[in-house]
């Protein structure tokens, strides 16, 4: 039996404009040539990758096979839905800004239909959220979502690594270091959470959170000083970087710019877990 109303439904309206979209996007750029720069390869793959687990999406649930897989496929969607935001938006920044410069009219195209796509997947996360009072899945929640944004920004900070030398200087090695146990644990956060294994937890789920964030907050306030102080000292960007397409000194900014923003993310991420162990629980 098909279910003909998963496909009528407002989310299910958002995610069929999601395929057009994303679709769209990748044809154009395809169309046009093809080449080995990485960013231009990130973003084919973005728009790619979004279709087709957005296409899986619709025909697991146009069937019914969702229900009888063993995950929780409200918290599946929640995240994926968030992690296609926040990799849909960045393929939308890094697009335009490096190739459509080039004036190919399918470049602009594509540029504006990634940033459509972009607004429906943020559109999705927003109608899939939970609602105050409404019971649903942990990655539903504020709390769950800032998961997904601290382990995706972690992603961008381990991709920007390579032009900083961290293995020769101990004070970037602590930095890597901080990045790397803040990722495991985000993303064994989010796994357990869609497995339904948070019951593994040796200790309530809630505290156990609620101890980390402190935790990893701690740990980037040091990275947040750190990493600019070693990276920075005696390493002035290089004259030849305002000619080039791209420059690997601008990585080491990039890596600032997101510790600073994960430890906001984090600090966030505290906040509401102190709420939801030391207000809601108790309430």
């Amino acid at each position: 039996m098909l279910d003909f109303r998963t496909l009528t439904v407002p989310v299910g309206i958002v995610r069929i404009l999601e395929l057009i979209f994303t679709c769209v996007s990748f044809s154009l750029v395809a169309s046009v040539a093809h080449s080995t720069h990485q960013y231009w390869t990130l973003c084919m793959f973005v728009w790619c990758l979004c279709f087709c687990v957005t296409f899986l999406i619709l025909v697991l649930e146009l069937t019914g096979i969702n229900t009888k897989l063993p995950i929780s496929w409200d918290d599946f969607t929640t995240a994926f839905a968030m992690l296609a935001t926040l990799l849909v938006l960045a393929a939308s920044v890094i697009f335009p800004t490096i190739f459509a410069k080039y004036g190919y009219g399918l470049y602009v195209g594509a540029s504006v239909t990634s940033c459509l796509a972009f607004i429906l997947y943020a559109v999705e996360v927003g109608l899939t959220r939970a609602k105050p009072g409404e019971l649903s899945g942990f990655l539903s929640t504020v709390p769950g979502l800032l998961k997904v944004l601290e382990a995706f920004v972690a992603c961008i900070i381990f991709s920007c690594l390579g032009y900083s030398g961290y293995w020769f200087k101990p004070g970037l090695q602590w930095c890597v270091a901080v990045y790397s146990i803040c990722f495991i644990f985000a993303l064994i956060v989010i796994i357990f959470t869609i497995c339904r294994l948070l019951s593994l937890f040796p200790a309530p789920f809630e505290k156990v959170l609620c101890g980390c964030n402190v935790m990893a907050v701690l740990m980037y306030m040091t990275a947040v000083v750190i990493w600019p102080l070693y990276s920075f000292k005696d390493s002035p960007r290089p004259a030849n970087c305002s000619n080039s397409l791209y420059c690997p000194w601008d990585d080491l900014v990039v890596v600032s710019f997101m510790t600073c923003f994960n430890l906001v993310a984090y600090i966030v991420d505290t906040v509401y877990s102190f709420r939801l162990v030391f207000f809601v629980s108790r309430s």
